[in-house]
């Protein structure tokens, strides 16, 4: 029998030596294969921690962006996916495990999403959010959400915000090629909650959402002007 729980019980179950294992082989090869078919270059790597809870919070422009994101360190990363995914096949649903993801049934409440989030961020994980919540396009980042705030608050998490230059152009949404154009990730500095604890008003949330906002346009900037 399987010590791992059923799809719609997964939450923050920390992955196994034989999970562990198959992330970093996977990683390796998509890692490899960005930095030589992207000429992929990250920066800032040291402003993420080793150790402990993190959010990392990267601009979206394609889906590139996860195997780029998982670039930016070493430490096995958690990522969020439709549970319909899970429901597709036993192997698919390993695999996925396996990669660190883990299911959210679409449809839910934000709160049912946060949750789970929040018991990977409680188990001392790194867990990857797009804060823009969806794919965008261009230039300008806006309609952050304010999940990773309310995480950093509730958990004491540092968020973690990632520029990353030139994905959309390799591969922009609805297109099935993937070309081979010079991507460039910057890494910014972490923004830490202030002291106060999941009391802490909903206001001071939206500041730090706000704070967030401002980095990820400073840094997707730079990025792209360093990726010319």
């Amino acid at each position: 029998m399987s010590d791992r729980p059923e799809a719609d019980d997964h939450r923050a179950v920390l992955p196994t030596r034989g999970e562990q294992a198959f992330y970093r082989a996977a990683r390796g090869v998509l890692v490899g294969a960005c930095r030589l078919w992207f000429r992929l270059r990250v920066e800032g790597t040291h402003h993420l921690p080793r150790s402990g809870p993190v959010i990392l919070a990267p601009v979206h422009r394609s889906n590139l962006d996860t195997p780029i994101v998982a670039a930016t360190t070493t430490r096995m990363l958690r990522f969020m996916g439709k549970d319909s995914l899970w429901s597709h096949s036993r192997v698919v649903g390993r695999l996925l495990d396996a990669l660190g993801a883990f299911p959210v049934a679409r449809g839910t409440a934000d709160r049912e999403a946060l949750r789970r989030c929040q018991d990977v961020l409680e188990s001392g994980q790194p867990l990857v959010l797009f804060p823009e919540g969806t794919r965008r396009s261009g230039p300008v980042v806006e309609d952050v959400f304010d999940g990773p705030a309310f995480l950093a608050v509730r958990t004491g998490a540092p968020i973690v915000p990632i520029g990353i230059a030139g994905s959309e152009l390799a591969q922009a949404r609805g297109s099935r090629w993937i070309r081979p154009v010079r991507v460039h990730v910057v890494v910014g500095a972490p923004i830490r909650p202030p002291e106060g604890g999941p009391r802490m008003s909903r206001r001071a949330v939206r500041e730090i959402t706000a704070e967030l906002e401002g980095e990820l346009q400073v840094l997707l900037d730079l990025a792209e002007s360093r990726r010319r």
